[in-house]
């Protein structure tokens, strides 16, 4: 059977193009989470800044982590690092302008020069819904399967129910930044909380400060806020939460509210969403 020519137009509106369809992909730990989800396994994967020389568990959802290289992170990673498991093709992330998350442009540019590159946006001037068919339409160009989104319109569905009761549980997300601050989640800029607000759930506006994405404060604010559901960073970056529980302020947030885990970074598949959901509704149901 005869190949065609492979193209995919990414979410900077650049088109990679390859004689096939690329079979040997590096990805950015999220992204190479994602394709694992949707039926095709990258090469490798590579972290952000923020992460160190072992791949965050939190990040890489269901890769087998055993049988991919993980190729470093921040200052660690060049364009040689990355082309090192010879890819034809290197699928990253960005947050806006197109900008390649967790690459040194200089790292970036190197690299567009010597593979196809594509770029998806994951940031807040994306709805999840959209982020997720974009990585369908990706992984489907690579030869993935159609995926079944039964379990996900289901817990959709579910968590739709549970958030119409009235009062409903209110929702505050936060990131741990150590025994002295939190950073506390703005929902409109997160994809998956707008998504839940979307769907009902009552989100917990931190209030006025500076930060796009974050407010950091004492963990006093957080308490103050007084939430019946906690949504915790559980990334590798955030301060681990076995670690608070000595301070006086986590234990009054902690003893009036049920604590999850959340992961910012989670893959951006139908099964990954349909787990979040489902994991909330829980909660939500529950009080």
């Amino acid at each position: 059977m005869e190949q065609t020519a492979w193209r995919f137009s990414d979410d900077r509106g650049q088109r990679a193009t390859a004689p096939v369809p690329p079979v040997r992909v590096v990805a950015y730990i999220q992204a190479g989470a994602t394709l694992e989800d949707l039926g095709v396994r990258p090469v490798a994967v590579f972290g952000s800044f923020h992460d160190g020389a072992e791949p965050d568990p939190a990040k890489a959802g269901a890769l087998p982590l055993a049988e991919i290289a993980y190729l470093g992170a921040g200052d660690t990673l060049d364009a040689e690092a990355l082309l090192s498991p010879a890819p034809d093709l290197v699928v990253a992330v960005s947050y806006g302008g197109g900008q390649l998350y967790g690459l040194g442009a200089e790292t970036a540019k190197h690299l567009e020069e010597r593979v196809p590159v594509v770029v998806l946006e994951v940031g807040q001037a994306r709805t999840l819904a959209h982020i997720r068919e974009r990585f369908a339409d990706l992984a489907r160009s690579l030869g993935a399967p159609e995926q079944d989104d039964s379990a996900l319109a289901a817990a959709r569905s579910r968590l739709r129910a549970a958030a119409a009761r009235t009062p409903g549980p209110r929702v505050l997300a936060l990131s741990p930044a150590g025994p002295d601050q939190v950073h506390l989640a703005r929902p409109g800029a997160w994809p998956e909380l707008r998504d839940l607000g979307e769907h009902g759930v009552d989100l917990i506006e931190p209030g006025k400060g500076p930060g796009a994405n974050w407010l950091t404060a004492p963990w006093e604010t957080a308490a103050a806020l007084r939430p019946d559901i906690v949504l915790a960073d559980i990334r590798s970056n955030a301060a681990p939460l076995d670690g608070l529980r000595s301070e006086p302020a986590w234990r009054a947030l902690e003893g009036g509210a049920r604590v999850l885990d959340w992961n910012p970074e989670a893959p951006c598949s139908a099964r990954s969403h349909a787990a979040f959901f489902d994991a909330v509704a829980d909660a939500v149901e529950e009080g």
